[in-house]
């Protein structure tokens, strides 16, 4: 509890404080012993859970099979692919001794499966029938972050990481331009967050990549966060591990290949894209309880009415909860629950069950209402499919009130302090640090449904190399 009674910081006051007091107080997560990791409890597991159900039905139904690669990687297999090594050489945790005694081969537990993932598409892969090879594996990866920050930078983190393997560049683009496709939808139509979908500038591929796709989505502090990736490695890694096929003509070719990846992270997307002062706000999709009914009294017969709404409400295909603690007041559990950001609540007294009805209460956006018991099972799903909406229609509005097309660089300034800024870029590396160490603000891409234009660089005045505007802004 803050000096000035409530649950958690305002976001306002500060914003960081808020964040990490939400994971705190909503029990989403802990500190683990290892610095820099965490431990994800069960409410929090459980909004990984709904999350990976829904993009896992997606990524099988486009294809691709999961399958599991080891924890522990050859170190020399970083080392074939000059770029990827030092892109990720900070971050590796690197075993050198085990059983006791000193590795003749040192390993590495993998900050991605790249490479693992291409030895072993070498020893599958001989004809062109074999492709394309669509694979995701489910997982935790192991990145020594400098700076952690729970569920958005953690030493580990769970994700899923798509890679496939294909006959041409062709046929590798429909796929990376898939991958970012479904990222787009699960993130807009399950997690409520209106991302934007577009391409890395060079200077923020990912490392050995030939180009990088991402998702880009707004915090409710105007800073970017980057939830979803989708890569072209060109035949970068398919040269360094000896993916190759024989075409239908007998020569032997090349692969091109891709992957693509979404996080925990997301998790601390849905906090900072939908929490307010009250706490945490989430969307009824991604929510353990979207309903959590309130019994007020202590008799039986309130227990009982609670108990066959709760049944109904199940057999509806809502998760609803019954918090029926005897040791707390309804006030204490409405507040609660608003911390935890459960979407709806429903109150039920001795009244309410004298008149057959309930008191319904949303998390935002809605006055109390009473509605009546015999109709829950239609008023409380399309409440939900309004909530989801009106999360939405919120972030989005939000985005576009902090998002500034900007032609001068005192206007870019000022628009990337505080939220986005779009402007014309000239694309050299060079530019984007002088921006970067001016500003703090980074390239987050280049929109791919920005309408085409030119102009002049906004920092350097060099004409733009992208014909479109590029989103800049400040990032976690």
């Amino acid at each position: 509890m803050t000096k000035d009674g409530r649950a958690v910081t305002a976001q306002s006051e500060d914003f960081s404080a808020w964040y990490n007091e939400v994971i705190t107080r909503a029990e989403l997560a802990d500190r683990g012993p290892v610095r820099g990791t965490m431990v994800i409890r069960p409410y929090g597991y459980r909004i990984w859970e709904l999350l990976q159900e829904e993009l896992d039905r997606r990524i099988k139904a486009t294809g691709h099979q999961n399958a599991y690669f080891p924890l522990l990687v050859p170190a020399s297999y970083l080392d074939r692919e000059a770029e990827h090594v030092e892109g990720f050489a900070p971050e590796l945790a690197v075993v050198t001794h085990a059983g006791g005694k000193e590795l003749e081969e040192s390993v590495v537990v993998r900050p991605t499966s790249e490479t693992i993932i291409g030895e072993m598409m070498s020893r599958w892969i001989s004809s062109h029938r074999d492709l394309p090879m669509l694979l995701n594996q489910w997982a935790n990866v192991v990145r020594w972050e400098l700076r952690p920050r729970t569920f958005l930078r953690t030493t580990e983190f769970l994700w899923q990481e798509g890679h496939t393997a294909h006959a041409d560049a062709e046929d590798a683009m429909r796929e990376t331009m898939l991958a970012l496709r479904i990222y787009t939808e699960v993130a807009r139509d399950v997690a409520a967050m209106p991302v934007v979908p577009g391409e890395k500038t060079p200077g923020e591929r990912f490392a050995g990549a030939a180009r990088t796709f991402t998702i880009e989505s707004m915090m409710r502090d105007g800073k970017a966060l980057q939830a979803g990736t989708s890569h072209y490695m060109g035949t970068n890694f398919a040269r360094a591990f000896g993916i190759r096929y024989a075409a239908e003509d007998g020569r032997l070719e090349t692969c091109h290949t891709t992957s693509w990846g979404m996080t925990t992270r997301m998790i601390g997307a849905v906090i900072m894209t939908h929490g307010d002062d009250r706490g945490l706000v989430l969307p009824p999709r991604l929510a353990p309880y979207q309903v959590v009914v309130v019994p007020i009294g202590r008799g039986e017969e309130i227990a009982a009415a609670a108990a066959r709404v709760a049944e109904r409400l199940a057999a509806a295909g809502v998760r609803v909860h019954v918090d029926d603690r005897p040791q707390h007041s309804p006030g204490y559990k409405y507040n609660e629950w608003e911390l935890r950001g459960v979407p709806l609540r429903l109150e039920l007294g001795p009244r309410d069950l004298a008149a057959a009805s309930a008191v319904l209460a949303w998390r935002i956006g809605g006055e109390k209402e009473n509605v009546a018991l015999a109709d829950l099972e239609e008023i409380v799903p399309r409440a939900l499919d309004e909530f989801q909406d009106l999360l939405l229609r919120r972030a989005a509005d939000f985005r576009a009130a902090a998002t500034s097309a900007v032609d001068d660089w005192a206007g870019f300034r000022a628009a990337a302090a505080d939220g986005w800024a779009a402007a014309f870029h000239c694309g050299e590396a060079a530019c984007e640090q002088q921006i970067k160490a001016e500003t703090a603000a980074t390239a987050r891409c280049v929109p791919n449904d920005a309408p085409e234009a030119e102009g002049t660089c906004v920092r350097c005045g060099r004409p733009s190399a992208y014909g479109k505007r590029v989103l800049f802004g400040r990032a976690y």
